[in-house]
């Protein structure tokens, strides 16, 4: 069993996540107060609940939300709107997701300044690049781990959760053989267990995103 402080530490490190296309302003309730009962890093939820959580969560737990979410494919422009307009409603972490289709194009150009743009519509909150390594090939795995390294964002970022499939292991020890020291890593979608959570913060994994962690430490509290 896994000792209570250890699994304070975790707890610290997970954005508890409800993303859903059906998400319920009480499931989303029910997500923040799950955060500010477990310390969770942040509640990943949609945009269009963040002001209403934030009023309903004050300081108890941070919010966090999705942009260009799930494809990817959003201009610029209406990327750092809906940034603003998040920030402007409470946000303090954004997660945003690379348009994929440049990357391959090899428009590297266009990424960096993308993700530039985006970090000054978060007003100095924190932002979290989304890559969606599932539909990537390493070398252009590789090649995201330079370009966020380059760019002011503060966290690269496995996956969606929407795609083919979420992080691996293998995934998390290339981000930390090539990213930058100063770049945070987050991995995201199919950590379904304790031991999964463990692997990938040994492995240089800041942050998870999931939904199960709180869950199992729901389900198990009386061991505890």
């Amino acid at each position: 069993m896994v000792k209570l402080t250890d699994l304070k530490e975790i707890l610290s490190k997970v954005d508890h996540t409800l993303l859903s296309q059906s998400a319920t302003w009480n499931e989303i309730k029910a997500i923040c107060d799950d955060g500010i009962r477990y310390k969770t890093a942040s509640v990943c939820i949609p945009s269009c609940y963040v002001k209403k959580a934030k009023e309903y969560v004050g300081d108890g737990v941070a919010i966090c939300t999705v942009i260009g979410f799930p494809n990817g494919y959003n201009t610029t422009r209406s990327k750092c709107f809906e940034t603003k307009n998040a920030v402007d409603d409470g946000a303090d972490e954004i997660d945003m997701v690379i348009n994929i289709g440049m990357l391959k194009n090899g428009e590297y150009d266009y990424i960096l300044n993308e993700i530039n743009e985006i970090k000054k519509s978060c007003c100095g909150k924190l932002l979290k690049v989304i890559i969606e390594t599932c539909l990537l090939t390493e070398e252009e795995k590789i090649k995201m781990c330079e370009i966020v390294s380059a760019s002011d964002a503060d966290y690269i970022k496995t996956s969606t959760g929407f795609s083919t499939s979420g992080a691996t292991f293998d995934d998390i020890a290339l981000f930390k053989k090539h990213c930058s020291e100063h770049l945070k890593i987050k991995a995201a979608g199919g950590i379904s267990s304790i031991a999964d959570a463990e692997k990938f913060i040994s492995l240089g994994a800041d942050r998870l995103g999931t939904s199960r962690i709180v869950k199992i430490v729901k389900e198990n509290e009386a061991d505890l």
